[in-house]
């Protein structure tokens, strides 16, 4: 792959002009959604960026300095990258400590780095929102070379996009950037017409695993029903805040938490109208939930985000996270369900495993020489273990497919 900038054999027409922007909120709501909205995934949308940005999660003191790159035609927006220079690796769920670890023995600063994601949100779908009626390819090359400029002038190590649209990442691994494979999780609805349906694709063992963990909290007196954000009282999110927070304090410097209170609190006038709540209550506890776990939804998508309970208790995660969720997605007809991140018992519950991909390109030449030389047999390696592990729990697709 080459290692020089891409350059547009078209000429920027003097009309447009790029321009960095140190926050969303500086950038009109609807000029914004206008180029976010059409788009499958509503992590890119003005709302959630505004929401990770003024609850304080994803800003400059912690380590996440928003600088969006836009382009304007006059006075209209007809492209923009949702970009953050991190001072960590923290919140993006993919593990680049061996690249840190090279970049130090030679003697490299790694961080600051320009990072292209929806903060802490390891969902399939980022890339940069393009007008319909602009030049995609022409936007896309122009953008690129303007971000490899600035890395160069603020002196970051490089620009990585990650979690990118499938289709997206094509283009930019032309143009300079080394596509990296990671395995994700997504539940893919075969036109079920009922979760029982559902059930008949996995051997007996299973469906009686699965039965015998649903049936063993409806004898706990424990009830998951589905419940839109917007039918929920501020409270309920109150309670969703305290939820997200006990899961990750349980894995101590190894949890998640990365957003503040703040967030949660903006949650249900900004995006309530997205979300949709698996809400667990018991007879002993007066109605109050005893666990919640929070799905975005969007088109024929659901995305799974943050889950929690007030106690441990056995196979609840399993009924909020997954049975309740697919239950729901079908009678929906939601075609796809992305649970998130981690979690091997995925796969046990009829999720498959499914490449995501992230783009690199570092400025120092030999960072990008070794990523370059080696990446083809890593991308190789992660590929056969994505269709070895398909293969063996469903005789599934391979990792090539895209089922997004």
């Amino acid at each position: 792959m080459s290692s020089t900038p891409y350059y547009s054999a078209m000429r920027r027409p003097p009309s447009l002009h790029m321009q960095w922007i140190p926050q969303i909120a500086d950038v009109d709501r609807d000029a914004w959604d206008r180029l976010a909205k059409p788009l499958k995934t509503p992590f890119l949308e003005w709302d959630w960026l505004w929401l990770m940005e003024s609850s304080g999660s994803a800003a400059a003191p912690a380590g996440w300095g928003p600088c969006h790159l836009t382009v304007w035609s006059g006075r209209d927006l007809v492209a923009a990258a949702p970009l953050y220079v991190k001072s960590h690796s923290a919140g993006e769920f993919v593990f680049d400590h061996a690249w840190a670890e090279l970049a130090g023995r030679l003697g490299v600063n790694y961080y600051p780095k320009l990072i292209g994601m929806s903060p802490f949100t390891p969902l399939i779908g980022y890339r940069f929102l393009v007008a319909a009626e602009a030049d995609e390819q022409a936007l896309t090359g122009w953008m690129l070379d303007e971000i490899d400029e600035f890395c160069r002038r603020q002196e970051l190590s490089g620009a990585s996009f990650l979690f990118a649209d499938p289709l997206w990442a094509e283009t930019v691994a032309g143009r300079g950037y080394c596509p990296w494979v990671h395995p994700s999780f997504a539940w893919v609805n075969e036109n079920f017409t009922d979760f029982e349906e559902y059930l008949a694709r996995f051997t007996s063992n299973q469906r009686r695993n699965i039965r015998r963990e649903r049936s063993r909290l409806k004898r706990q007196g424990i009830i998951v029903e589905m419940i839109p954000g917007s039918g929920l009282p501020r409270s309920a999110y109150e309670r969703m805040y305290h939820y997200y927070a006990r899961t990750n304090d349980q894995f101590g410097p190894w949890g998640c938490k990365y957003l503040t209170p703040q967030f949660f609190r903006l949650l249900p006038e900004r995006f309530g109208h997205r979300l949709v709540f698996a809400v667990a209550r018991s007879r002993e506890s007066a109605g109050t939930p005893v666990a919640m776990s929070m799905c975005v939804t969007k088109g024929d998508h659901l995305y799974g985000r943050y889950w929690g309970c007030l106690q441990q208790t056995d196979y609840l995660h399993f009924e909020a996270c997954y049975y309740k969720p697919i239950e729901w997605a079908i009678a929906k007809g939601v075609r796809l369900f992305d649970p998130g991140a981690g979690g091997g018992h995925k796969l046990r519950r009829g999720f498959r495993l499914t490449p995501n991909y992230s783009l690199h390109r570092f400025q120092h030449p030999a960072m990008r020489r070794v990523m370059e030389t080696h990446m083809d047999a890593i991308n190789r390696r992660e590929r056969e273990e994505i269709n070895a592990i398909n293969l063996d729990l469903h005789g599934g697709s391979p990792a090539g497919a895209d089922v997004r």
